[in-house]
């Protein structure tokens, strides 16, 4: 199964660099289970013609990802996802995914933008996991 260049998406605006970027969606994909073992990725020049970006920038990518240990490059034939990638699938992916992405849309919908939406869940991931005996006085149940 080739992955679609469509699935690449670049901000040229961002602070990450390309590069990075591209290495992060493989690796969110896998992760999601978007993409799995053995999937073929585009070439790079599927990926350059698509995103008119510099092939070197493609080859660096790869190759962090390679060095990942999150994709096999087979000479003559293509770069695949490797048999044990270092990131699991996780499999209630999508349930949560679901539940975050309306979560988003809320706070889109209150007006937020993509970088205050990302520095609250900064927060919520560095915030220490309240139990429930902890909500129930925050709540005034005690």
């Amino acid at each position: 199964m080739v992955l679609e260049v469509t699935v690449f998406r670049v901000d040229a605006g961002s602070d990450v660099p390309i590069y990075r970027q591209l290495v992060q969606q493989v690796r969110r994909d896998v992760m999601l289970g978007r993409l799995r073992p053995g999937d073929q990725l585009p070439s790079v020049k599927e990926v350059v013609n698509a995103l008119s970006v510099n092939p070197n920038t493609v080859v660096k990518a790869f190759s962090e990802l390679e060095h990942q240990g999150m994709v096999v490059r087979r000479q003559g034939v293509g770069t695949f996802v490797a048999a044990a990638p270092p990131v699991a699938s996780l499999g209630v992916a999508p349930r949560l995914l679901g539940s975050l992405a309306r979560w988003v849309d809320r706070a889109r919908q209150e007006g937020l933008s993509a970088e205050q939406i990302r520095m609250l869940l900064e927060v919520a991931l560095d915030e220490p996991v309240a139990s429930d005996d902890d909500r129930q006085v925050a709540g005034g149940a005690a």
